[in-house]
């Protein structure tokens, strides 16, 4: 039992498994759904400690996520922020465009055969490489008054 009394809410406001009860009424089932957080997706962090978060995890070599919130974290203590949760440092590293993640971290070549939208085969020594086309090819003749001529 509770040292503090209990005391009766304000006349005209429903409290409790009421409140519920009178929005239920009031609006429909629609009423009783749980309403998402409006900040939900949105890192409340200083965007120079966004920045660098995403800095460690584009540098070469490949670090893990807890290496990275491990030196965000003594950053954001040397400065004064709030510490970064695993979890927020996690998804800035997981929300990386992964094409901008194999260039920084596997280098431009890595990238180029990935992400490229034309294949290169080139060639190490002349005639390596040789390709042929065999498709008949329909030939039109013009006579000296620029009209098709019977061949």
């Amino acid at each position: 039992m509770s040292p503090f009394p209990r005391s009766p809410p304000p006349a005209g406001s429903p409290s409790g498994r009421c409140a519920a009860g009178a929005a239920y009424q009031a609006d429909g089932l629609a009423a009783l759904v749980r309403r998402s957080r409006s900040d939900r997706g949105q890192v409340r962090m200083p965007e120079p400690l966004r920045l660098l978060i995403e800095g460690l995890a584009l540098r070469p070599p490949r670090q893990s996520v807890a290496v990275i919130h491990r030196q965000a974290a003594s950053v954001a203590t040397a400065q004064g922020w709030r510490v970064p949760g695993y979890s927020t440092v996690h998804e800035i590293v997981r929300n990386l465009d992964p094409a901008l993640v194999a260039l920084g971290v596997e280098g431009s070549k890595r990238y180029r055969e990935v992400y490229e939208l034309v294949h290169r085969r080139e060639a190490s020594q002349p005639n390596q490489i040789w390709q042929a086309d065999h498709t008949e090819l329909d030939l039109w003749v013009i006579d000296p008054r620029a009209w098709p001529g019977r061949g």
